[in-house]
């Protein structure tokens, strides 16, 4: 999967799921899309305000255990500084 970051003027965040034809059938793309959605609910409370999001599948994830998607999810997230982190969280600051 890819995911593409742009800095928003709104106060929230907003999200776009996507699949290319390169990912199968409509039903492959569609499963693909709902996936997606549903590794990312969990993460929602912890996405920073103020950014677009756009989530492209590939065809990889249709093999993909669920776990697997959810920790990819996660990681493309966190490297991407979509994630409000726990320090953030407390008022702490992060140590490099």
């Amino acid at each position: 999967m890819v995911v593409v970051v742009a800095p928003s003027a709104e106060v929230s965040f907003r999200i776009g799921v996507t699949a290319s034809r390169a990912v199968g059938t409509a039903v492959n793309r569609n499963r693909a899309r709902r996936r997606l959605r549903a590794a990312l609910h969990p993460l929602l409370p912890a996405l920073r305000p103020g950014i677009d999001l756009v989530i492209t599948a590939r065809r990889p994830l249709l093999e993909a255990s669920w776990a697997e998607v959810c920790a990819a999810l996660r990681v493309l997230l966190h490297r991407a500084g979509c994630l409000i982190t726990d320090n953030e969280q407390s008022g702490t600051p992060d140590r490099v």
